[in-house]
Parts: structure tokens; sequence; C-alpha cells
């Protein structure tokens, strides 16, 4: 008995050994997230047609960003459900075109993003499908948001993945797209949860993964992919690094690319 213990014993301590090897050695992209805005270039704005430009520019492997319909179905580019105090969902494009980000610029359509997002091949087009409120509404976002890409050239795995809070959309995504990476973002599902509905990545923040570690190991035994959100300071960089997630989105990602040094993974 004792010897099966002590070898039962050896083989774990080499399996966990063998994880922490694969860790420390894998690459780690970097997403910048709403795009590189904390640069002049940019102005300060999130999600700005020049926060891509500069992620571009940057040689990020990612560039993050987030859509919403408004009341007649244009698809805008923009993190909250309010642009200035206007509500997206509830205006109209008429409405909203006006409204300025932080650096001057207008608030962009989901078209005038793609037109940028041409200019760089290599830079990847992080998709956020905001939650409509609705299952039914974010599922539309997402095959409106399809169409779009398909009109630019850009419906690839290789220049576009897809992200999103809202799990029906998800869900859709990964059966209506299935060479594409799709992850959830809620945190609430185990890795295998989502493996089961064909998501192939989650996408978590970072304090998800301190309560649950093992998640990685998981996911990446499962053959999915593992990115962390939004990570900014550098004792929580160092734990995402040293737990070897494949990439981390964050708005200091001229920070993270520091740290990570030869560890980064461009494209």
């Amino acid at each position: 008995m004792n010897r099966i213990l002590k070898t039962l014993g050896i083989c774990l301590l080499m399996a966990v050994t063998a994880a922490q090897a694969d860790a420390k050695s894998n690459k780690i992209a970097i997403a910048a997230h709403r795009g590189f805005w904390k640069c002049e270039a940019a102005g300060q704005a999130q999600n700005s047609i020049a926060s891509l430009k500069a992620a571009q520019e940057n040689g990020f492997w990612g560039s993050e960003f987030d859509v919403h319909f408004t009341s007649d179905n244009k698809i805008v580019v923009n993190h909250d459900p309010a642009v200035n105090g206007v509500s997206i969902h509830d205006n109209t494009y008429a409405t909203l075109k006006e409204q300025k980000l932080k650096n001057g610029e207008n608030i962009s359509t989901l078209d005038e993003y793609l037109a940028q997002g041409l200019k760089a091949k290599k830079t990847v087009l992080v998709l956020e499908v905001k939650d409509q409120g609705s299952d039914e509404r974010s599922v539309e976002l997402a095959d409106s948001a399809i169409a779009r890409l398909k009109a630019y050239g850009l419906f690839k795995p290789s220049r576009v993945i897809f992200i999103s809070f809202n799990y029906a959309a998800c869900k859709h995504l990964a059966s209506l797209a299935p060479k594409f990476m799709v992850q959830y973002l809620e945190a609430d599902k185990t890795p295998a949860e989502c493996h089961a509905d064909n998501i192939k990545g989650i996408d978590y923040t970072y304090k998800a993964f301190y309560q649950h570690p093992e998640w990685v190991a998981e996911a990446h035994k499962l053959g999915m992919e593992v990115n962390a959100w939004t990570v900014n300071k550098k004792a929580d960089i160092q734990k995402m690094i040293d737990l070897g997630v494949d990439c981390i989105t964050t708005n200091e990602p001229l920070l993270v690319r520091e740290m990570l040094g030869k560890r980064e993974n461009r494209k």
C-alpha cells in the first residue's frame, strides 16, 4: 500500500511539474481593451478609430471593442449602453451619430471601425457582442455583425474572434461559425460546460482565476483557449502569466508587453 501511495504521489508531482512547465513556456497574446486608448495618439478615447489604429501600429495581437444596436438597427461601437447620456438602444443612428468621444471623434459605426480594421492584417479584431437586453436581440446583433464582417472580407478565423456575456449569443456563434474562436465572458460556467456547447474558449475576469486557477489547465486539457480580462496591475498580470493563460486583455498593453518580454505572442 505504501508503495502504491508513493507511486501515486510521484505521478501527481510529475503532472503538476509538467503543468507548471507548460504554463511557463506558452506564448501569451495581448488584447488592447477597447483599443490602445491610453496614449496620445488615441486621445484617451476608448473604442475610437484612433485607439484601434494605435493598437495596430503598436503590433498588439488583438484590439477588443464592443458593439450595440441602435433603435433602427445600425451597429455602433461603444462600451456603455449610452453615449454622453444618450441611450444607444432607444435612439436612432441619426440622433447618435454626432455624439463625440473624448478625442473629438463621432461615435463610430461598425462599418467605419471595420474599414480601419482592414488596414492592418495582423491585429485580430476581438468583437464583443454586447447583451441587448434579451437573448433574441443579442443573437440578432451577432448575425448582423457577421454580415458586416463578410461585407468587408473580414469574416475569417484569422481576423476576428467573438466574445460575449450573453450565453445564447455565444452558443449561436459557436453553431453558426464553428471554425471561429468564440469565448464566453460571464465566469458562471466551468470550461467543461462551455466545451459541451462547442464554445472554444473562456474569457473571464482575472478575479475568477484567483478563485478557480484550475480552470486554466482544465480548459487547456479540453483544447480551449483562455483569456483574462481586464488585467492592469503588475501583481495580477504576473499571476495570469504564471497561470499560463493564452491572452491578457488590458488597459495597460505596454506594461504587459514589458512583463512578457519574449513570451509575448505576436502574429
